[in-house]
């Protein structure tokens, strides 16, 4: 089985175990997802993340994502989208970036300078393709 939007897949992943209530999630790790990761966390939609080498015989390193829970045990994460699919990209500049949930939500941004958050491309005026929302 090929996958075509790895980026997709870990959203996906996020929002069911979340949605399911899971401690954390597994993910085939990559440098990418690692960034998209680095900004969740920073921003606290999640726990932590780590990597870990993948079972004997299978290639590849895992991303473990800790998912974070309110008191009354309800996902941090409310709403993770894909936004630029391979089928559809989508690239904005800097004067164009999107405010996600009215600037309460998190816009994930592939810039020339990196993975970012819009307020973070916003600021060092830098546009670049969008990755996710979360909110």
């Amino acid at each position: 089985m090929s996958m075509t939007d790895p980026i997709a897949d870990l959203l996906t992943r996020v929002r069911n175990a979340a949605r399911a209530q899971h401690q954390d999630v597994l993910v085939p790790n990559s440098q990418f997802k690692t960034e998209v990761a680095r900004i969740l966390s920073e921003q606290g939609y999640i726990e932590s993340y780590t990597t870990e080498a993948a079972p004997d015989g299978e290639p590849g390193e895992r991303l473990r994502i800790v998912l974070r829970y309110t008191d009354q045990r309800e996902p941090v994460i409310t709403g993770i989208r894909r936004v630029s699919r391979p089928g559809r990209r989508s690239y904005v500049d800097s004067d164009h970036i999107p405010k996600v949930e009215g600037g309460l939500g998190t816009a994930i941004i592939s810039t020339s300078r990196g993975v970012m958050t819009g307020h973070d491309a916003r600021r060092a005026g830098v546009g670049g393709e969008v990755v996710a929302h979360v909110w």
